[in-house]
């Protein structure tokens, strides 16, 4: 039962890791918000 529980748990941290990735990559689709980003970042220094 054990390794069955350690299965699923690498395969949800797995599957959060690619709806991650996804996430950011949708992002660099959309350059105002690039922009708006690299704005605020710049405004720190």
């Amino acid at each position: 039962m054990k390794a069955r529980r350690h299965t699923w748990q690498k395969w949800l941290a797995y599957g959060s890791a690619v709806l991650v990735l996804l996430a950011v990559f949708a992002l660099y689709t959309r350059p105002d918000f690039l922009v708006t980003l690299a704005n605020e970042v710049w405004a720190c220094f």
